[in-house]
């Protein structure tokens, strides 16, 4: 595909399509978060229960990250805006089943398997078309907005979701979700595409070996908050006496390998593969792609702690803690925009290490910040160098990772990076949730038995109760079971500040594990390229 000529792309038609793209994103990163503050409700709704819920959101996860490097070959084949089109009929199909759905297999179908596959279909044919429609030296810019309108979503989605489950319904965010896919079917015919170049069959082998394999090491992510990382959690299944997590998260790893084995040799044989492994020797591109899942694991990480201390410890509604988020998605749209405008020629490896001091910043203050007697107003600092930090990833890594083959390979590149950072965000909720946990448990169990207020034989029923992980919170959800079991005055008091003590812990523990990563990305920048790609 050849990008528009250099003075077109100024102009009102080009920024139209720049906003169409940037409006999938946003559709495809809202809907992994707006729901998360109503799964009550949806369940009530549906006659079901949070589990079988929670049980649709990771079935959604886990489809995106199965048919993601195969949606990226479909565009190859059919056209890479055909491909965006077909994905955005599809997505918009099943938010409308999911919009009218009466039970949970109905919302399954729609919400987990149509939006799952129609999202396959969108992200990786967003990245080639962004590559089509844009000059290189253009593309900074352009990837920026597009990856930073993906993070503004989540960081809206649950003040959307807040907003429509108090004043309207759950349903009408999926409507809504029905009007923004035909608005941008109706403005996706100005993008510029390529017919497909070859018309090739697909591997089918590697697309199964693929799916599954990232399927079983998504899900195995997905499932250690229940089951446990190494240690199996009580009555969790377990194999030599190990977690479940384990062993899946092996065995993915190992159909991942065979993917690849079987790729290398499709490309032995002259035959057209699925991705081709030679991509993975490419320094700048698996720089990128490394990057990529750092930022998507302290991300989605933040996502989750943030709102946790908002809406749990502080006992903030929906729409309050969306609006003490917002912060962050102004320094976040600021640097993806402006740092490509403002300093067109700078060193991408500067950029991202910048970025990633920030991100680091942004998790120690907070951390710091947190006290018994902190209010909300402490997130804001942090929040916005946070922000900064995402936005300043988002302004250089999408031009980086795509610079790095030719543009006719950009959508094989555009299903590797949506399967990489689908990973680094399971992961990074996964592991933010494991540490908090096992903080929190630790330190309210070990302020239990040293407060003289409580009880031994509560001290032991808690020890033994609490054992597989104490949930995370609020006072007044603990103060209603702790009325149930007809403790005390000073009992129920007790063991309040032993879980407001403790709860501050756990969230600290993820804050600082979240940092601890954000450095551990430092040391790969490395193969960030020092210089901006120029057309040729």
């Amino acid at each position: 595909m050849a990008p528009p000529e250099g003075g077109s792309e100024s102009s009102a038609a080009t920024r139209l399509v720049l906003l169409t793209l940037a409006s999938g994103q946003f559709l495809m990163a809202l809907d992994s978060s707006v729901m998360n503050v109503s799964i009550a409700t949806v369940a009530d709704d549906v006659g079901t229960t949070v589990t079988g819920v929670q049980g649709a959101i990771t079935a959604y996860t886990l489809v995106m990250a199965m048919f993601m490097i195969p949606g990226g070959k479909v565009g190859a084949l059919i056209g890479h805006k055909r491909a965006f089109m077909a994905g955005c009929a599809v997505y918009g199909c099943g938010s409308l089943t999911t919009a009218l759905a009466p039970n949970l297999p109905v919302l399954l179908v729609g919400w987990s398997l149509l939006e799952g596959l129609g999202a396959a279909l969108i992200l990786p044919a967003i990245v080639a078309l962004v590559a089509g429609n844009f000059a290189v030296e253009r593309r900074p810019a352009a990837y920026g907005l597009v990856t930073a309108a993906g993070a503004v979503a989540i960081a809206l989605g649950p003040l959307v979701g807040g907003v429509a489950t108090t004043y309207f319904s759950w349903r009408w965010v999926f409507a809504g979700e029905v009007a923004i896919v035909l608005a941008i079917l109706a403005l996706g015919r100005r993008i510029a595409d390529a017919p497909a170049e070859r018309r090739s069959r697909i591997d089918l082998v590697g697309t199964a070996l693929s799916a599954a394999g990232l399927g079983v090491f998504v899900y195995g992510v997905l499932r250690s908050d229940e089951w446990g990382w190494f240690q199996p959690k009580p009555d969790a299944p377990s194999w030599l006496g190990i977690s479940l997590v384990v062993w899946l998260m092996l065995a993915g790893l190992l159909l991942i390998w065979l993917f690849l084995r079987w790729e290398a040799r499709l490309v032995e044989r002259r035959r057209e593969p699925l991705v081709d492994p030679a991509l993975l020797e490419n320094r700048q591109l698996t720089g990128g792609l490394t990057m990529f899942f750092f930022q998507y694991l302290v991300q989605m990480g933040v996502f989750f702690v943030v709102p946790l201390y908002l809406s749990v410890a502080l006992g903030l509604s929906a729409l309050k803690t969306g609006a003490r988020i917002l912060p962050l998605s102004l320094t976040l749209l600021a640097a993806a925009i402006l740092i490509p405008r403002l300093l067109p020629d700078v060193s991408p490896r500067r950029v991202v290490q910048i970025g990633i001091l920030s991100l680091f910043a942004g998790a120690v203050v907070l951390m710091a910040a947190l006290d018994a007697d902190a209010g909300a107003e402490v997130v804001t600092v942090p929040l916005l160098l946070i922000g900064l930090g995402m936005g300043a990833l988002a302004s250089q890594l999408g031009s980086v990772t795509v610079s790095a083959v030719p543009d006719e390979r950009s959508a094989e590149v555009g299903g590797v990076q949506n399967a990489v950072t689908n990973l680094g965000s399971s992961i990074g909720t996964a592991l933010a949730g494991s540490v908090l946990i096992a903080a929190l448990t630790s330190s309210f169990l070990a302020n239990v038995e040293q407060n003289p207020e409580i009880p031994a034989q509560v001290k032991s029923e808690a020890s033994v109760e609490l054992e597989s992980g104490v949930p995370f919170l609020s006072d007044a959800q603990l103060k209603a079971a702790l009325d149930e079991a007809g403790t005390s005055t000073k009992v129920t008091q007790a063991v309040l500040d032993a879980n407001a003590d403790a709860r501050l812990d756990g969230l600290r523990a993820a804050l600082a594990i979240l940092a601890l990563t954000s450095l551990l990305a430092m040391f790969f920048t490395h193969r960030i390229p020092t210089t901006q790609p120029r057309s040729t």
